[in-house]
C-alpha cells in the first residue's frame, strides 16, 4: 500500500475522513446515552436537562455529517493534475477501519481446532495482517486493485480455515459508513468482505476520474474504469443483499452504480467529440442523440438520489451535480439541433430523403402544423424552429448555473462554474446572431429530443480469477479436508511393524490418504488403526499434501523397520443451521442489521413480557449444544459425558450486529 503518513492530497482526505469518523462515534455514543437516561428517568428536571443536551448532540451530529460531506464532494483532489475545461468526475472515497488482531484468535483456533503448534504460524499471521493493513492505503492504479482482490481472495481462504458456521471465535470488524460516518462492528468475516469489495469499487472510480480526459486513450481508461465499478458495485448487491451499513444497502448501490455508468456515458461523449466537433448536419444529428442521451441517464440518476431511503443519506451536492449535469447536457442537446436547423440551409446537391430521415429521428413529435421535410425546406419555419430550441438550451443553462449558485459546495468548483458559463454564453451569442424581427411570431415550444446512442454500456464484472493468490495457511493441509466446518479427532500415534512386507490395510484418495479395507487382525488395527482414518504424517514427515504414490513410497523406503504414522479420525458433523441463521445467496452469507432489527423492537408492545430475543446470526440453546464442540482440544476418546452444562443467557449474547 501507499504510505500512510505521506502529505498528498487523497491521503488528507482519507485523514480527514478518519478524524470525522472518530467524532461521530462519540457523538453516536453520547446521543444513545442519553436517550437511554431519557427513556429510564422520572425526573422531569433531569429529562429537561437530558432533553437540552441531545438537542446540542444532534447539532453537532448535523455538522459532522455536514463536514462529511464536504469530503465526500471534493472531486478536484481526485481529478487529473493536468489543466482541463470538464465537468468534474465523482469518485467514492474508500471506507475506513479500525486494527484487527488475528493472532491470538488464529493462534488459539489452530491449537483447538487443528492440533498443531500455532507458533509455526506466527509467520503467516503476520502476513495476513500486513497484506490487511496495506489495503488500508492501496495505490490509486492496477496495483492497488490487484492487492485489495488479493486480500478479497485471501478472506475466503481464511472465512474456510477459521469461521465455523457455529460460533465465533473472537475477532470483531470495525467499518465506517462512507456517507454517515456512523460505525459498524461485527464478529461475522462477511462485513470484512462486502467492505474491501466496497473498496475495490470506490478505488475504480477514483481510477477513472483520475485519468486525463484529454486524450483517446485516457477517456477510454476512464470508461473502462467506471463500468469495473459499477460492475463491482453490482456484485456487492447481488452477493451481500442484508448490510448493516448504509452505503452497501442494495438501494444506495442501486443508486451509485447508476451514477457510475452515467459517468461512463460522459467520457464516452466527450471521446467522440474529443477531435472537435465538425458543423456538418450529420455529424451534427449524431452528437445531438449522444449528448441527450447523457443528460437522460444523469436526470435518471437525479430521481434515484431524490427516492426514500436514498436521499437521506446521499450527500446532497452529489444529488445537485447530478441535476445540473441533466440540465447541462439537455442544453448542449437543444444547442446542437439549433445549429443543425439556423447554419444548414437544403441546397440542391443535399440528399433531401436522408436528411429527413435523420431529423425525424430526433423527434418524437414536432408541433402542430410542422413537418420534418417542410422545416427543412422552408426558411422561415427552420428559423422558429431553431431559435425555439435555443431559448430551450437558454432555460436548460440558467437552471444549471442557479442550481449551482444555491449549492454551497458546488460554489466553490471553479472549473464547473467557467463550463456552465463558457456554454450559457455560446447559447445566448448563436442566439443573438439570429435575426430578430420576427419574434413577436417565435410562439413555438421546443419539442422533445429523442436520446439514442451507438454506443453500449454495462458493468463490467469484477474478475477475481486474474489475480493468483496462495493460502496463507497453506501447510494446514488440503482445504476440502481441513477446514473450520470438519472436526476431528486429535493425531494419534501408530506404530507399524510390516509383517512380511504386508501393511495390513491399503490407501485411497487424494491429499490427504485415507486408510481403506483394513485387516481387523493386522498389528495397525491393534495399535489403534481406523477404517477411515486420514493419514497426516509418515515417520515424522507432514504428509497432508502426498497422495497416494508418495505415501506408498514412503511406507516401502523403511522395508520391515519399524514406521510411525500419525492418523486423523473425522468426528460427526451433522449439526444442523438454525432456522433463523444467515440466508445464501451465490453461495456467500447473508448480514443483518441491528437497524432492521431495531424498527421492528418498536412495533412491540412494551407492557407485555418479551421474551429473550436473538440476533438473526445468534444460536438457540439447543443448537449450541449440538454443534459446539470444537471449543476444546478434541479428543481421541469416542464416548462423551452425558452431563449438560447450563447457559447463561450471557453467553448467547453477541456483538456481531452492534453499531458501536
Amino acid at each position: 500500500g501507499c504510505n500512510p503518513l505521506a502529505e498528498t492530497g487523497r491521503s488528507k482526505l482519507q485523514n480527514q475522513r478518519a478524524v470525522l469518523n472518530q467524532q461521530i462515534l462519540k457523538a453516536v455514543r453520547m446521543r444513545a446515552g442519553a436517550e437511554n437516561l431519557l427513556r429510564a428517568t422520572t425526573n422531569n428536571k433531569v429529562r429537561e436537562q437530558v432533553l437540552l443536551e441531545l438537542s446540542f448532540v444532534n447539532s453537532d451530529l448535523q455538522i459532522l455529517k455536514e463536514e462529511l460531506e464536504g469530503l465526500n464532494i471534493s472531486v478536484e483532489v481526485y481529478q487529473n493534475a493536468e489543466e482541463t475545461f470538464s465537468i468534474p468526475l465523482v469518485p467514492l472515497g474508500l471506507k475506513e477501519t479500525k486494527d484487527v488482531d488475528f493472532t491470538l484468535p488464529l493462534k488459539d483456533f489452530i491449537l483447538e481446532h487443528y492440533s498443531q503448534d500455532s507458533s509455526e504460524y506466527e509467520d503467516e499471521i503476520a502476513d495476513l495482517m500486513d497484506l490487511r493493513q496495506a489495503c488500508r492505503t492501496p495505490s490509486r492504479d492496477e496495483a492497488g486493485i490487484e492487492m485489495l482482490i488479493s486480500y478479497f481472495l485471501q478472506l475466503g481462504y481464511v472465512e474456510n480455515r477459521f469461521f465455523p458456521p457455529t460460533r465465533h471465535i473472537g475477532v470483531l470488524f470495525t467499518w465506517y459508513d462512507s456517507f454517515t460516518g456512523v460505525p459498524v462492528c461485527q464478529q461475522n468475516l462477511l462485513l470484512e468482505k462486502a467492505s474491501i469489495l466496497f473498496n475495490i469499487g470506490a478505488l475504480y472510480t477514483q481510477i477513472g476520474t483520475r485519468c486525463n480526459r484529454q486524450t483517446q486513450a485516457g477517456l477510454e481508461n476512464a470508461v473502462d474504469a467506471f463500468q469495473k465499478a459499477a460492475g463491482v458495485l453490482s456484485y456487492l448487491k447481488e452477493t451481500f443483499t442484508h448490510t448493516p451499513s448504509y452505503d452497501m444497502s442494495p438501494a444506495m448501490l442501486n443508486v451509485l452504480v447508476k451514477m457510475m455508468l452515467a459517468q461512463a456515458r460522459e467520457c464516452v461523449f466527450e471521446k467522440i467529440g474529443l477531435s472537435g466537433i465538425r458543423n456538418e448536419f450529420f455529424t451534427l444529428v449524431k452528437m445531438t442523440q449522444e449528448v441527450a442521451k447523457v443528460g437522460e441517464v444523469y436526470m435518471l440518476v437525479n430521481t434515484a438520489m431524490n427516492q426514500e431511503p436514498v436521499k437521506e443519506n446521499i450527500p446532497y451536492s452529489w444529488s445537485k451535480l447530478a441535476q445540473i449535469k441533466s440540465d447541462h447536457y439537455k442544453a448542449l442537446a437543444h444547442y446542437f439541433i439549433a445549429t443543425i436547423l439556423c447554419d444548414h440551409e437544403l441546397q440542391p446537391s443535399d440528399d433531401e430523403d436522408q436528411q429527413e430521415k435523420a431529423l425525424s429521428q430526433l423527434y418524437d413529435s414536432l408541433p402542430e402544423g410542422l413537418m420534418v421535410l417542410a422545416v427543412l425546406k422552408d426558411k422561415v419555419q427552420r428559423k422558429q424552429l431553431g431559435k425555439a430550441h435555443l431559448r430551450r438550451a437558454i432555460v436548460y443553462h440558467e437552471e444549471a448555473l442557479r442550481v449551482c449558485g444555491l449549492c454551497k459546495k458546488l460554489r466553490n468548483i471553479e472549473v464547473l462554474q467557467e463550463v456552465l458559463a463558457a456554454a450559457h454564453k455560446r447559447s445566448l451569442l448563436k442566439y443573438a446572431q439570429q435575426e430578430t424581427e420576427d419574434d413577436f411570431l417565435s410562439l413555438i415550444q421546443a419539442p422533445h429530443i429523442l436520446p439514442k446512442t451507438e454506443h453500449k454500456l454495462e458493468t463490467i464484472a469484477p474478475q477475481f480469477s486474474k489475480v493468483k493468490v496462495k493460502d496463507f495457511f497453506h501447510k494446514l493441509g488440503p482445504l476440502t479436508v481441513f477446514s473450520a466446518k470438519q472436526r476431528w479427532t486429535a493425531p494419534r500415534t501408530i506404530c507399524l511393524h510390516p509383517e512380511a512386507g504386508e501393511l495390513g490395510f491399503s490407501l485411497k484418495g487424494g491429499s490427504p490418504v485415507q486408510v481403506y479395507c483394513l485387516d481387523p487382525l493386522c498389528s495397525a488395527a491393534s495399535a489403534g488403526l481406523k477404517e477411515g482414518d486420514y493419514v497426516v504424517s509418515v515417520g515424522g514427515m507432514d504428509c497432508k499434501w502426498l497422495g497416494v504414490n508418495e505415501v506408498l513410497e514412503k511406507l516401502n523406503s523403511v522395508g520391515k523397520q519399524p514406521v510411525e504414522l500419525e492418523v486423523i479420525s473425522c468426528q460427526d458433523t451433522a449439526a444442523s443451521l438454525h432456522s433463523k441463521s444467515a440466508t445464501y445467496s451465490m453461495g456467500m452469507q447473508k448480514t443483518y442489521s441491528l437497524i432492521c432489527l431495531a424498527m421492528d423492537e418498536d412495533k412491540i408492545d412494551h407492557t407485555k413480557k418479551a421474551p429473550l430475543k436473538l440476533p438473526f446470526l445468534s444460536w438457540g440453546t439447543k443448537n449450541r449444544q449440538k454443534a459446539a464442540s470444537t471449543l476444546c482440544l478434541p479428543s481421541a476418546v469416542a464416548g462423551s459425558s452425558q452431563n449438560k452444562k447450563k447457559l447463561s443467557p450471557f453467553t448467547l449474547l453477541n456483538s456481531e450486529s452492534s453499531l458501536y
